[in-house]
């Protein structure tokens, strides 16, 4: 039986002077967010642009501003969300991550860029949702509800702390998805669930060889359930939330249909419950 190759516990020290960019290569290989471009950080592969995402800018908006607001961030994957609240004045933001490896990446960002208005908690979103958190200001739910094994539960839960929700995730609709081969095979055959006197229709997605990625962010099963896009934004309303606004609506997502949706409950809060 061959021995796995022993790490020199050498190659933990750095050799050089102190920087931010010693701080980021811990994950080289790793970061899914690129850095802010006037800061000259790199991190690999880093592609996508959360530090300057459109969607908070307009999810800003649409919630009447993120100044002087205490914010919930389920999934905050490396902190640049909870980065752009602190930017626009946000008096407290509490990030629920459940992925260790991702959870340390932000702890580098909390460092990196002295994010003093942020506690980054490490554990699963649905189980501190339950176990009595406090109300907030805003939700911000941005990549998370399709990595759910039950996405009903978890804006239900989401619903009873906060009158103010910024979501963004993938739906399921299957047309758009059976046209796509490869895509189609990681689905099972939609089904339904009631709740509250409505039946909302969600597949359930395999995530099968993104397993394998050393970069894998998705949720804590093998698999998730996707609310198709009229059950979603019924459930949305069915909770209480009578003002919905829709942005970046992209049925043509090329990881599968899209959309942002702000959800403001004008009515009293108890009203759902």
């Amino acid at each position: 039986m061959q021995k796995e190759a022993r790490v020199n516990p050498l190659d933990y020290y750095v050799k050089e002077a102190p920087t931010d960019q010693n701080v980021l290569d811990i994950f080289q290989g790793h970061w899914s967010s690129a850095m802010p471009q006037h800061t000259g950080l790199v991190s690999q592969p880093g592609p996508a642009a959360l530090f300057e995402d459109d969607r908070l800018t307009w999810a800003e908006q649409e919630l009447g501003g993120f100044s002087g607001q205490r914010i919930l961030e389920l999934g905050p994957l490396e902190g640049a969300h909870s980065y752009i609240c602190q930017q626009k004045g946000a008096a407290e933001v509490v990030a629920v991550e459940a992925n260790s490896q991702s959870f340390l990446r932000c702890l580098c960002i909390k460092e990196i860029f002295k994010l003093d208005r942020v506690t980054f908690k490490l554990g699963d979103l649905n189980m501190y949702l339950r176990s009595g958190a406090p109300h907030y200001d805003i939700v911000l739910a941005c990549g998370v509800l399709y990595h759910m094994v039950d996405p009903l539960l978890t804006l239900r839960l989401i619903a009873e702390v906060s009158d103010r929700l910024f979501l963004w995730t993938h739906y399921y609709d299957a047309d758009i998805i059976g046209a796509d081969r490869a895509q189609a095979a990681t689905f099972e055959q939609s089904e339904t669930r009631s709740f509250r006197g409505h039946e909302f229709k969600l597949a359930k997605k395999r995530y099968e060889s993104a397993l394998n990625w050393d970069g894998f962010c998705g949720g804590a099963a093998p698999f998730a359930y996707w609310l198709d896009r009229s059950s979603l934004l019924m459930l949305l309303e069915s909770l209480g939330y009578d003002r919905l606004t829709i942005g970046f609506d992209h049925p043509s997502h090329p990881h599968g249909p899209s959309l942002a949706v702000c959800a403001v409950r004008t009515t009293d809060s108890k009203s759902f419950q």
